[in-house]
């Protein structure tokens, strides 16, 4: 494999998309261990990568803000072309992507065939195999190009001391002997979100089992997780059960507090990532994305539930409503399926 000094990986979509390119990370660092390594992600998402020992930094992309013009992107991909990259891999098959890629210049730039202005962009191209692969090995093909057909890497995310130190004083204070459980009731795609009532009966079932619940919610999604909260409560869980963390942990610190759970129920969504590439045992519930799509949680601890109906999936992220009015794919998932799925976790 030819050696590389400097070497660029772009991927400024969502939470998780950032997550799941950490095995194809660790693969470079692996097969080129003096190259720096250089991760562009969307704004907002640098603090959780920090730490990462496979990059040397990690760079935002302000794409729904700032820089969410052609002409920025443009203008911060000829900036990069500067900087001494001699590899280019974009893990994002987007117009905007692509044309940050061929403004670079750099020698060799890799992406996927598709859509057909890639093959503009790109140096070498690859077929993504969407229907075929799981996007972890979707994400290794981007390495063919480069000699290198081993199968995904173990990877980690690690995470800030900072975060770490501040998850130990929480646990310490808060954490007993019990197991503790966390929820994410929230999601970019409405659709995809359990109804708040079967959390919150959930949420009171692990309480009144002897667990500690935790409720995570990002931003915008705290009064979903009140109202989660409100529905345990309203149900018998005891207060000293449950704690509220929405609004109060920074992305690492969310990463950090996953880690220590015993249990983990969540929407398919970014914190889903966290969660399995931590072995944090945990559920997810799919309704208008299934498990084939590949962007499933991966691991021995990880449980997929999702309704065989004939109208899934109606998406690749899932629309804001339900094209068919009923929302059938999360309503049919009840709060007792889904606490069997998650009590031998909670409990084991």
């Amino acid at each position: 494999m030819q050696p590389y000094s400097k070497i660029g990986v772009w991927q400024t979509a969502f939470l998780g998309d950032a997550v799941l390119t950490l095995p194809m990370l660790r693969a470079l660092a692996d097969a080129h261990p003096g190259a720096e390594i250089h991760l562009f992600v969307r704004a907002g998402l640098e603090s959780l990568f920090e730490a990462q020992p496979e990059l040397t930094a990690v760079r935002g992309f302000a794409k729904r803000g700032a820089q969410k013009s052609m002409l920025s992107a443009l203008t911060m991909g000829r900036d990069i072309g500067r900087q001494g990259f001699d590899l280019w891999i974009s893990a994002h098959a987007s117009l905007r992507s692509a044309a940050v890629a061929a403004a670079t210049g750099i020698s060799r730039r890799i992406g996927y065939n598709r859509p057909w202005f890639n093959r503009l962009a790109y140096t070498d191209v690859v077929n993504r195999r969407f229907h075929e692969l799981e996007e972890v090995e979707r994400l290794m093909g981007l390495l063919g190009p480069l000699g290198s057909d081993a199968p995904a890497p173990e990877a980690r995310l690690v995470l800030p001391p900072a975060a770490v130190a501040k998850a130990d004083a929480f646990w310490r204070e808060h954490c007993g002997q019990g197991p503790v459980l966390g929820i994410h009731p929230g999601s970019t795609w409405p659709t995809k979100c359990w109804p708040v009532e079967y959390f919150g009966q959930v949420a009171a079932m692990a309480a009144g089992a002897g667990a500690l619940v935790l409720v995570f919610a990002g931003p915008g999604e705290e009064a979903v997780a009140d109202a989660v909260t409100a529905e345990a409560l309203a149900r018998g869980a005891p207060p000293d059960g449950l704690v509220n963390l929405a609004g109060k942990l920074s992305l690492p610190e969310l990463a950090t507090w996953i880690d220590r759970l015993d249990a983990y129920l969540t929407n398919d969504s970014g914190p889903m990532h966290l969660a399995w590439v931590q072995e944090t045992p945990l559920v997810a519930l799919f309704g208008p994305t299934v498990r084939t799509l590949g962007f499933f949680p991966r691991g021995k601890g990880s449980a997929v539930l999702e309704m065989p109906l004939d109208c899934r999936p109606c998406g690749l992220h899932g629309p804001k409503r339900c094209p068919l009015g009923h929302h059938n794919c999360m309503r049919a998932l009840t709060p007792d399926m889904v606490w069997s799925a998650l009590a031998p976790k909670l409990f084991s």
